[in-house]
């Protein structure tokens, strides 16, 4: 920075959070001895938040955040999601920013961004990438210089499914990006890659999980499970309601309690065999599966429970891993039932005839369907007639069955 520069007296937009600064020199300390990075931020402090960033909610902002005072920028930002003409992509910002700006970015500069297809590894700026022309190009004019960009530094990180951007800024008036910088970033791409590729994977795996808890809940089924401690450690929402109800069983603390003490009793001998018991997951065996029921004081149908281990992992070695799962089923629960149109769909009915499908599968009689359909018996016979012939069945109890049996159930 010339001697001219350094004793200029002006006021400008700040990079940190402070309101106000009136000189360059005191608006950027760092650069006067240009220090390294590691010397900023330890290089095993940004790796170990790098490995971590994939546990945090938005991924990677405390790995980002230290690259930023790392490399001491404006903003950096990870591009997980590229922009799109029909998405606006999802990215992760450190630094001054505001809404309007990165709705700006991802509903019409991300056109215009030079940073496409950079090859894997490289890192590179804006100058070394398309030269002077940087500052008469539409991006800078019309979008990087009224967010006080002036210099751009980018790395793509792709391959094996992964197509994300690592975009670096510094605002006017800093200097360029050295080589020590780029040198920092080309360190770091290698392990940011490793960890978007774990991120992708417990993404997946959320996602899966996700949807098999959708589907256990739709089918009406409670889920409790304990991790190898007894602890309960996950409550899914049908079995929040029926501990909620507190009739014949409920939450005493973190452990599951029954009214009846001899209940109680076998309840908690099924899940202490489970988790220790010679045929449990953590000791090599089967897993035996165990099932009970529990009365309950308002005289309702019994509650249905059902014990079974959760087998462990090759590598398992947390005790706060899920060891069983008891299964609650409440025979009165009334499930959502499925559209007229889904159920037209998967066999090709009628809306009368789906409609009268659907009753029966709830358990009313032939007369009962008609009387809610509002039509006569005969005709309620023709329909079932008709819905015979579509599914393939001869019976009332074998249409039922085929119902239940389907992918209405999940619907």
């Amino acid at each position: 920075m010339s001697a001219k520069l350094d004793a200029l007296d002006v006021i400008e937009r700040p990079v940190t959070e402070r309101p106000v600064v009136t000189s360059i020199r005191s608006r950027f300390p760092a650069y006067d001895d240009e220090p390294e990075a590691a010397e900023i931020v330890p290089l095993d402090r940004l790796i170990g938040a790098i490995y971590e960033g994939p546990m945090e909610s938005p991924p990677w902002q405390s790995a980002l955040q230290l690259m930023r005072e790392a490399l001491r920028a404006g903003h950096v930002t990870l591009i997980l999601r590229p922009p799109t003409s029909d998405s606006a992509g999802i990215m992760i910002n450190t630094g001054k920013t505001t809404m309007e700006g990165m709705e700006s970015y991802s509903n019409r500069f991300f056109a215009l961004d030079p940073f496409v297809r950079l090859k894997e590894g490289e890192v590179v700026t804006a100058e070394e990438l398309i030269g002077r022309q940087w500052l008469e190009s539409p991006i800078y004019k019309e979008y990087m210089r009224s967010i006080d960009v002036r210099h751009l530094l980018g790395a793509d990180i792709s391959g094996d499914g992964v197509e994300c951007r690592l975009r670096v800024t510094r605002p006017h008036g800093a200097p360029e990006f050295s080589a020590q910088d780029k040198m920092l970033c080309r360190t770091l791409l290698p392990h940011l890659k490793r960890s978007i590729q774990l991120h992708t994977r417990i993404d997946f795996l959320e996602c899966e999980r996700q949807l098999f808890a959708g589907a256990v809940n739709r089918m009406l089924l409670g889920l409790v499970i304990f991790d190898q401690n007894g602890t309960i450690i996950e409550t899914n929402q049908e079995a929040k309601r029926i501990l909620a109800e507190k009739d014949g069983i409920r939450l005493f603390g973190n452990a599951l309690g029954v009214d009846s003490s001899t209940e109680s009793r076998e309840l908690q001998s099924m899940i202490r065999h489970a988790l220790t018991g010679p045929c449990s997951a953590s000791n090599g065996g089967p897993g035996i599966v165990e099932a009970m029921s529990v009365s309950r004081p308002s005289g309702r149908a019994k509650l249905g429970v059902l014990v079974r281990p959760i087998p462990l992992g090759q590598w398992s070695e947390s005790k706060q891993r899920p060891a069983v799962a008891v299964f609650l089923r409440d025979p009165e629960s009334n499930a959502a039932q499925p559209s007229n149109e889904l159920l037209r769909k998967l066999f090709g009915l009628t809306r009368m005839e789906a409609s009268l499908a659907m009753l029966l599968a709830e358990g009313f009689t032939l007369d009962e369907a008609a009387e809610k359909m509002d039509v006569r018996r005969n005709t309620a016979r023709t329909h079932l007639r008709s819905i015979f012939c579509k599914t393939g069945v001869t019976r009332q109890t074998m249409l039922v069955r085929l119902l239940l049996n389907s992918v209405i159930s999940v619907s």
